[in-house]
């Protein structure tokens, strides 16, 4: 176990979720990515006791490595396809709740490493679970697929919570995948009035400060400003449901109250996507995020028609997630990628550890008290 010191932890917004995470233990996977470490942050900041579990961080600049955020939580180095390790971690912590984010989560590279993208988003899906299962804790769990889950007929569409799974690439197929092995899970071990409760959420096209993954439009835009050349764009076309890291972040946490409150009248699929506005093109992102970031930044449009297939257009439907767990998104487009290119000029600038801390303490409370 690694030492971590709680003290230095601001008080969260306890109100925004009912209290229900202060001092519940919450094992989280893959908190060492993008979306993992704003969570594990968020957790943290409203109370709980955190369980960590994911890889070496690929990147320096991310959250987890500039904000030492280990110092601040129970961190494990991992991998999901280790069956056994999984269900040591969780007979030992014992979760209340988990949050499965851990993914091989990129488009591109499941065209290069399919097999190891099914192995790690199906597999290591059903390793997670079925360490829940062998805990035989009372427990919610939130297991964290994709907007690429669904079957994309790449019509003006914006798909539901019942529309068939699908995916053409790897990585949309191994999540639609993902979403089988957990109804599987629910109606085969987690029976309707037991100890487990389980629920899958799908989520746009993210974007935020301190995502710096291959291949993405926004870590892609900022290393080029840095390298001093303009962002190439494969698809600016292409039509994606952008949403801030922390709108899907925050429908994780609403699901995993109601979980914890409602039990099995909510454990099934939700998406927590933006608004339908919010639904922009590549270019459109491009052209505001430059606008944004302000001198060195620009863009050019560069399709290759040997790229291998990307989605055109990608929507969803949220009303569900509305009107039956009262969660809405709250930053428009405008306001997403303002903040985001704000947000990585304030974390590449600063100085130490505890002022990136101060930085996502402040984003998360700007967040919590947005209408």
């Amino acid at each position: 176990m690694n030492e971590y010191d709680a003290s230095t932890m601001a008080t969260g917004n306890q109100l925004i979720f009912g209290n229900v995470f202060r001092g519940k233990r919450i094992w989280l996977t893959g908190d060492t990515g993008f979306k993992g470490s704003w969570l594990a942050f968020w957790l943290r900041r409203l109370g709980a006791e955190v369980l960590g579990v994911g890889l070496e961080p690929e990147s320096a600049d991310g959250p987890f490595v500039r904000a030492k955020l280990a110092q601040l939580y129970r961190h494990e180095t991992a991998d999901i396809r280790d069956a056994e390790r999984m269900a040591a971690l969780a007979r030992d912590f014992a979760p209340q709740i988990v949050f499965h984010l851990a993914a091989q989560a990129l488009v591109r590279r499941s065209y290069a490493d399919p097999v190891e993208t099914f192995d790690v988003n199906v597999r290591g899906a059903a390793n997670v679970l079925d360490a829940v299962r062998r805990a035989d804790q009372s427990c919610a769990v939130v297991v964290v697929t994709s907007d690429k889950c669904y079957e994309n007929r790449e019509e003006d569409y914006a798909y539901r919570e019942g529309d068939p799974m699908g995916g053409h690439d790897p990585y949309s197929a191994s999540k639609g995948c993902e979403e089988l092995v957990a109804a599987s899970y629910r109606a085969a071990f987690f029976a309707p009035g037991g100890r487990i409760q389980l629920a899958t959420a799908r989520a746009g096209n993210v974007i935020g400060p301190g995502d710096w993954a291959a291949d993405r439009i926004v870590p892609d835009a900022v290393r080029a400003i840095r390298a001093g050349r303009k962002l190439s764009v494969r698809n600016p076309r292409a039509v994606r449901p952008w949403q801030h890291v922390l709108e899907p972040l925050g429908g994780y946490l609403r699901l995993g109250q109601a979980l914890l409150e409602q039990g099995r009248a909510v454990a099934e699929g939700w998406n927590f996507g933006p608004d339908p506005a919010s639904a922009r093109t590549v270019g459109e992102l491009a052209e505001l995020f430059c606008q944004a970031w302000g001198a060195g930044a620009g863009w050019e449009s560069t399709p290759n028609p040997a790229n291998p297939h990307e989605a055109h257009l990608l929507q969803l439907a949220i009303d569900k997630a509305a009107a039956r767990l009262g969660w809405r998104p709250k930053w428009d487009f405008e306001t997403t990628v303002r903040r985001t290119a704000a947000g990585y000029r304030t974390m590449l600038e600063a100085p130490d550890a505890a002022a990136v801390r101060n930085f996502l303490d402040a984003e998360i409370a700007a967040y919590e008290a947005a209408t």
